[in-house]
């Protein structure tokens, strides 16, 4: 659903609220607004490749309410080790503080290593190499997953493992995109800066062993098209994704981000395409009965970007 508010050049998105987090939202109403529960710091990544039916992004089932959403993007919260110091290959930390708009620097380098440690932990892809202009090759060896294993259950840290190996993160593979804060009503709420890679040669993503649930490569255009039908959720059957729409399943994080890349020309096109990061902090509203996230965006720099019906 959408409004345009004209006195504030805004165009406000309404997103059905996941069944999931009812009960949050009417503690929420019913006792008042408290303060918020602190939001853990954290990362995302889109993983893209281009096909035939378009470019296609690698989601993921998530268990347990995730405020990345139930169906998402490869990623999860900060761990101490990640603003461990490493080998570095690409863009300062000043110059990722500065797009970002994050002034620690510490707190920069943990977004990059979280992104980077989450998408291998999850995936298998590893943006990692020896030098600048190298990177690792053939992640889906059972020794690979072996150690996928370990920095999952924190046997090891990452960065001591790129260390062990003579790797370093290759930054510049990484492209930043947005910031998103969980709504206040939350009961686990996620400050997550999300960014984008292409697949690197190579490399397959793969789930992790006894771990993963679901997951799999899906073309951004095609999830929309069937976005009010539970095709997407009916395919992952887990009990809160089976018989529910796009929304229901996910967050608006995802789907704005589907949505920009449903129109993109290509994997290229969509990595090479400069854009600021702007940061989004759905509000919970509710209309005749039933609750939504708001989230209020520029129609100067976002119009034209299809709404979710209600």
């Amino acid at each position: 659903m959408e409004a345009d508010l004209p006195r504030t050049g805004l165009l406000r998105r309404l997103f059905p609220l996941p069944p999931s987090q009812i009960g949050a939202a009417d503690s929420w109403t019913t006792f008042g607004a408290r303060t918020p529960r602190a939001a853990r710091k954290a990362s995302s990544v889109v993983l893209l490749r281009d096909s035939p039916r378009g470019v296609q992004t690698y989601l993921g089932y998530r268990p347990g309410g995730s405020p990345l959403g139930s169906v998402a993007f490869p990623g999860g919260s900060f761990e101490a080790d990640d603003d461990d110091l490493t080998a570095w290959f690409g863009p300062s930390i000043g110059w990722w503080a500065e797009r970002l708009g994050v002034l620690d620097h510490r707190i920069t380098r943990s977004h990059i290593v979280c992104a980077v440690r989450e998408l291998f932990e999850e995936t298998g892809i590893l943006l990692a190499g020896a030098d600048p202009l190298s990177i690792v090759e053939n992640c889906n060896t059972e020794e690979w997953m072996q150690v996928r294993e370990d920095v999952a259950g924190q046997d090891v840290s990452f960065t001591a493992m790129l260390a062990k190996r003579g790797l370093g993160l290759r930054t510049d593979l990484l492209r930043p995109l947005s910031h998103w804060i969980s709504p206040d009503f939350a009961h686990r709420r996620f400050d997550t800066r999300y960014f984008a890679a292409a697949l690197p040669p190579q490399q397959e993503a793969t789930l992790l062993r006894d771990k993963g649930v679901w997951a799999g490569w899906k073309s951004a255009a095609e999830v929309l098209e069937h976005r009010t039908e539970p095709l997407l959720g009916d395919e992952v059957g887990q009990e809160d994704t089976r018989g529910l729409d796009l929304s229901r399943i996910t967050t608006p994080a995802v789907e704005f981000l589907l949505e920009k890349i449903a129109t993109t020309r290509g994997t290229v096109a969509y990595l090479s395409h400069r854009r600021p990061v702007k940061s989004y902090h759905p509000k919970l509203v509710c209309i005749d009965g039933s609750y939504y996230l708001d989230v209020s965006i520029s129609t100067a720099s976002e119009g034209g970007a299809a709404a979710r019906g209600r």
